[in-house]
């Protein structure tokens, strides 16, 4: 194992009915103006918000509402939120809903306390932190990205058409609810396309340095199994409660940086769907799906011990008569197969794309990040994206 240093902050509590149980002596620590953020309001149909404000109601909290949040959460959306927050001194953020919620209300955090500019001192390029952004409290309804438990916020800045995701600890939440019956409402594509983020998170952590036997990767192993396990359990029955509640902490131990330890990682394949998103607004575990085999066709034999390694403990190919440049080939063509068995898009024009006039922009708009079995040009990811095409 490499030298690494483990932080996280967020308590999590899991399980059936844990907001009712939990959520108003959460909230009893803070003053008494809560700000509710959520998205575009499936919470009031499945009856999520009229519990939640009830329980607000209910601990003497006054409830300001922050509505509206997008999929792709927009710089203009945190700035909206930031000075709600200030005018209505807000004491603590509750965030209900999934990732992009949660990584609006990170960005809030923020931005209601900074007076600085927080897109260019803390999206453009890495910033510190040395101040208390406003208090965090989530509570999950869409799982998949593993956002309730890390810093991390992803945020589009349509203008500049630039989508960054950066991982603050002092943004991480104060505490993450977790009922896995509040994700039994959502649609089958959402759900899949959450579990296949989940399992791309795990992918771009595993493939990469040290290829060595260690702890963070037999961990990532696992997870990938159970992952696949899930889905295709939760394909079958969408009321699977187990399938539905093993995603749920899957996606959360897939980014609450316990696998990370001691990896280099590699998430070029992000880096390119963050851009993809930032020209097209697509579903971001949807091109995830379309660019993941492409990409990894590009890197395998780069990367073929580990590739060969995938083939063999998370797909249970055989590995006789087979060269190891073969088994990591076959691991790769069976994740496409998986993909396909999902009904996950496999073309740009899937996700809505009828030209490929913007591909060179945003292939040269992508980050060359580090990690990665084999060191990523922009000419070779506007390759990828002509064969996704």
């Amino acid at each position: 194992m490499n030298n690494f240093i483990f932080e996280n902050a967020t308590k999590a509590i899991f399980g059936k009915g844990c907001v009712k149980e939990y959520l108003g002596c959460l909230t009893s620590h803070y003053g008494p103006n809560v700000m509710l953020a959520y998205g575009g309001g499936s919470i009031k149909r499945n009856g999520v918000y009229d519990e939640i404000t009830g329980i607000l109601q209910s601990a003497g909290k006054n409830v300001i509402e922050f509505s509206g949040i997008m999929p792709n959460p927009t710089y203009a959306k945190v700035l909206e939120g930031a000075k709600l927050a200030r005018e209505n001194q807000v004491a603590l953020i509750l965030a209900v809903g999934g990732g992009s919620v949660m990584d609006c209300c990170k960005a809030v955090s923020l931005a209601a306390v900074y007076e600085g500019d927080v897109w260019k001192h803390f999206w453009v390029n890495p910033g510190i932190i040395d101040f208390e952004p406003l208090p965090l409290g989530i509570v999950v309804t869409v799982s998949g990205t593993g956002s309730e438990m890390n810093g991390g916020a992803v945020i589009t800045n349509e203008e500049l058409k630039m989508k960054t995701g950066r991982d603050y600890p002092k943004c991480n939440a104060k505490f993450a609810l977790m009922d896995p019956t509040y994700t039994l409402s959502v649609p089958e594509l959402q759900m899949v396309s959450g579990g296949f983020d989940t399992l791309s998170h795990i992918m771009e952590i595993y493939f990469s340095e040290p290829d060595e036997e260690n702890v963070s990767d037999d961990i990532a192993e696992a997870l990938m199994r159970g992952v696949i396990r899930d889905l295709r359990a939760a394909v079958r029955n969408p009321k699977d409660y187990t399938a539905r509640s093993n995603l749920m902490w899957e996606a959360t131990m897939a980014e609450n940086r316990i696998i990370k330890l001691g990896k280099k990682t590699d998430f070029e394949c992000h880096m390119m769907e963050h851009q993809l998103g930032a020209y097209t607004d697509c579903n971001h575990g949807a091109g995830l799906a379309v660019l993941h085999p492409v990409y990894y066709r590009h890197i395998c034999e780069a990367g073929k011990t580990k590739f060969a390694r995938f083939a063999t403990r998370v797909w249970d190919i055989a590995p006789e008569g087979k060269t190891e440049s073969e088994l990591a080939n076959a691991g790769v063509e069976t994740l496409a197969k998986f993909i396909g068995e999902l009904g996950l898009p496999s073309t740009l024009r899937e996700l809505g794309m009828d030209s490929r006039e913007k591909l060179k922009e945003i292939a040269d708009s992508c980050p060359i990040v580090p990690g990665s079995y084999k060191k990523m040009t922009h000419e070779e990811i506007l390759a990828i994206f002509n064969e996704c095409f």
